[in-house]
């Protein structure tokens, strides 16, 4: 079983209509700007696809941030770079980023939910989150965590309603390994000084894979890709970093929690 993860292009433009003016996007317009396009490579993205379809993986996993403020123009410049995975015969797994569910305009909403819909495929709707999908001999837990916050923060919230959910699934036998897909970690060193970047109410869950009732976490949002280890130095949680900015993507290999091998692929 192979799995390549990778995260948070982050593709970009300028405000496309005027109400961007009078909602949070002229944040992540002005941040792209003056900030990101001059960090962020969408032919790093471009390189990222073609290993991806030279390696042939059994599932390919996108934890998100496609996009910088959730603009149908930049779901499309990003769908167009993706677009030969989807007829290259394996499944991918995609979750929103936090950049993806920016604001809550309904063609940003509907550009957003029509992603989540064409990248993943077999029916999945965003409106499903949490969802349990089984692919290669693995179960993934699809965790939603994105969701619009105020104009100067990048919040992550896990409801209790989706905790409990978590936690149901997890109570059953485990009989294969379980990866939960999250945009955000659910684990963070600095609490107090990522507090506008941070994820609340995740604590039950993150408790589950202290427990190894979940065997591994991919995530994004963080920029710079790292492992969290459990005591006995096993990886449990998986940061892909972004794609655009680092070059950089992680290929997953083997059939269970133990056997679990990582490897940082530079682009």
């Amino acid at each position: 079983m192979k799995i390549i993860h990778f995260s948070d292009p982050h593709a970009g433009g300028g405000a496309e209509d005027w109400m961007a003016y009078f909602d949070k996007r002229w944040v992540g317009v002005f941040n792209y700007r003056f900030r990101r396009r001059f960090r962020h490579d969408l032919g790093k993205l471009e390189r990222a696809v073609a290993y991806i379809l030279s390696v042939r993986p059994d599932v390919a996993v996108c934890t998100g941030d496609l996009t910088s403020a959730g603009q149908p123009g930049e779901f499309e410049r990003v769908r167009k770079v993706l677009e030969p995975l989807k007829t290259a015969g394996f499944p991918l797994i995609y979750m929103p980023g936090n950049h993806d569910c920016y604001v809550r305009r309904p063609w940003c909403v509907k550009a957003m939910k029509d992603m989540v819909a064409y990248l993943n495929g077999d029916g999945v709707a965003f409106d499903d989150f949490p969802l349990r999908r089984r692919i290669a001999g693995i179960e993934f837990l699809l965790l939603n965590t994105s969701r619009p916050s105020n104009l100067l923060c990048s919040w992550g919230f896990l409801s209790r309603e989706d905790s409990r959910t978590i936690a149901g699934w997890c109570a059953e036998k485990k009989e294969l390994p379980r990866v939960l897909v999250s945009h955000y970690p659910m684990t963070e060193n600095h609490p107090i000084l990522r507090i506008r970047h941070r994820l609340f109410g995740q604590k039950e869950v993150l408790k589950l894979a202290e427990e190894e009732k979940i065997d591994l976490v991919l995530c994004g949002h963080v920029h710079k890709p790292y492992f969290r280890n459990r005591p006995d130095g096993r990886i449990f949680e998986c940061c892909a970093g972004s794609v655009t900015r680092n070059g950089s993507l992680v290929e997953i290999d083997g059939d269970a929690p133990g056997a679990f091998t990582f490897k940082t692929v530079d682009l």
